[in-house]
């Protein structure tokens, strides 16, 4: 598992340049972002190499953010890598809360971002069919 840092941010103009630059003062590097907006605001979901440190420093500037535990699984680099492990994830009738992709800094290779329930159990179910589970990507 890693820690993926979530932040609720004002759909405005330059809000994502005040959170990079943020991060950049307190010397965090950012390995992934992904964003779900709504009219007025957004979360933004990071990858970052110190989460704990990463909230920290936005929330003394002022933004609400948290951090939680995500599953980070290599798929392969060929088509239909994320359809073959979303098929396995399926038949052992786990419900994925959502999901996104990245490549790993250390691999080179695409991963899946997994957030469920109960993410100890996700792991080991995929692990259990060959799939390499990671501690960290950036």
């Amino acid at each position: 598992m890693i820690r993926q840092l979530s932040i609720f941010a004002e759909n405005k103009k330059g809000a994502m340049g005040r959170i990079t630059q943020i991060l950049y003062d307190a010397g965090i590097n950012m390995n992934t972002l992904i964003t779900n907006d709504s009219a007025e605001f957004g979360i933004i979901r990071m990858l970052v190499s110190d989460a704990e440190a990463a909230s920290k420093a936005l929330q003394a500037a002022g933004y609400m953010c948290h951090t939680d535990y995500v599953a980070a699984v290599e798929i392969g680099d060929e088509c239909g890598s994320l359809n073959k492990m979303l098929a396995e994830i399926n038949a052992g009738n786990i419900n994925l809360d959502y999901l996104y992709v990245t490549y790993s800094t250390f691999s080179r290779l695409p991963t899946a971002i997994l957030r469920c329930t109960d993410l100890m159990e996700v792991e080991e179910f995929l692990r259990t069919r060959g799939y390499r589970m990671l501690d960290g990507i950036c």
